[in-house]
């Protein structure tokens, strides 16, 4: 059991301190919002030579995301995926108005919480391990995506390749509230375009002659709120409307987007059938339906509570009592727990994620690199999770 390291690797990470801090100020002045390319490609060459600094060889995939794996490693040894992004939702020049700043435990900046603070846990974890000639038994490896905050689109493919491979995933997402809970549920997400086709013609010299696409995207505005149930984590919502050429035309036209957001698979393919299925009830209209659950929940998975227990057995090593919660966005936690266990919200402690006062405690935020660290040290169950 790696629990008895856990004192000593957190008297190691308390030690780095300084320059855990130094990490976070170097890598948030170097704005990354997920818009700037030549921005993210800054940030991924900054993360690259960390971790080389730790012996670690770095790969471009699909040139902004970063994939990092030892240089010395066991061939065909099982694999451990360490997962983030370093895309922000910040756009350049916020630094002007909300600054990199440190009083006493408190760290501010854009993108320090989320989630800046996981990927310097990631490098510090592992550089603790091997200061401590600890040698994991599964290879950590590291996928760092520049997507993230925008749907992962590109770097999904990657995600869900390494995931398929890997014994188990740790999300290095910010942790929820300010107990640091992690986040062993999270809400599925989908995007629809519902678009209605009616008919033209002239709203005063022929009222009857046209199909109003506004009047019937009206009925099914109220059909789509209707499908919301609070009680089973279902919400969807309206976001944007828009039809019709003139006032004076009875509109041919009109289309609503709609945000989904589902607990589980099944409540997914409920909604999702719903909204596919939406029937007229304006004669002589057509109504179109795009999209999908983009991305799928993540669910309360017998393997994905194997791991909450072993977090929480090696939390209280170190004096952390963990506890878990659901979060209703989505991350790339979503996908990986397809297809390995997964365990999302290890990052920083903190709290105003995408707000103005982002900030995270970097003495709970070192506390979790140790608990990052024991995690990465753990050995496997007979069902090949952890223990």
């Amino acid at each position: 059991m790696t629990a008895e390291n856990g004192p000593a690797l957190l008297s190691v990470l308390r030690d780095q301190r300084q320059r855990i801090i130094d990490f976070l100020h170097d890598l948030t002045v170097l704005e990354s919002p997920s818009s700037s390319a030549d921005s993210l490609r800054l940030a991924s060459g900054a993360l690259a030579t960390h971790f080389e600094d730790i012996d670690y060889h770095t790969i471009r995939a699909g040139s902004l995301h970063l994939y990092a794996r030892p240089r010395r490693r066991i061939r065909r040894q099982p694999i451990q995926l360490l997962l983030g992004h370093y895309d922000t939702v910040w756009p350049l020049g916020t630094l002007h108005d909300m600054p990199f700043e440190v009083d006493e435990n408190i760290i501010r900046g854009p993108g320090v919480f989320d989630m800046k603070g996981g990927l310097a846990q990631i490098v510090f974890a592992l550089e603790a391990l091997q200061t401590l000639g600890l040698e994991p038994p599964l290879t950590p490896v590291v996928f760092i995506n520049a997507d993230e905050e925008i749907g992962s689109r590109t770097s999904s493919r990657y995600i869900q390749m390494l995931a398929l491979h890997a014994q188990r995933a740790y999300i290095m997402e910010p942790s929820l509230g300010p107990e640091g809970k992690l986040k062993t549920r999270r809400k599925g997400i989908g995007r629809y375009t519902v678009t209605v086709f009616g008919k033209a013609a002239h709203a005063g010299l022929d009222p009857t002659g046209g199909a109003s696409a506004i009047l019937e995207l009206s009925f099914q505005i109220q059909q789509l709120f209707a499908l919301n149930d609070i009680e089973r984590g279902i919400s969807v919502n309206v976001g944007t409307i828009d039809g019709g050429v003139r006032p004076n035309v009875i509109a041919p036209n009109s289309k609503a987007v709609i945000d989904v957001r589902v607990a589980t698979a099944e409540d997914a393919k409920h909604i999702d059938d719903a909204i596919r299925n939406l029937t007229p009830k304006t004669p002589g209209v057509r109504i179109h339906t795009e999209g999908g659950i983009g991305r799928p929940a993540l669910e309360h998975t017998p393997r994905n509570h194997a791991l909450l227990q072993m977090a929480q057995r090696l939390g209280a090593s170190i004096g952390l009592d963990i506890d878990e919660g659901m979060a209703g966005g989505g991350s790339d936690g979503n996908t990986t727990s397809l297809y390995t266990a997964t365990l999302d919200g290890l990052g920083p402690v903190g709290d105003g994620a995408h707000a103005r006062h982002e900030f995270l405690d970097i003495d709970k935020t070192i506390e979790r690199t140790a608990l990052l660290a024991l995690l990465i040290q753990a050995g496997l169950d007979s069902h090949g999770i952890g223990k």
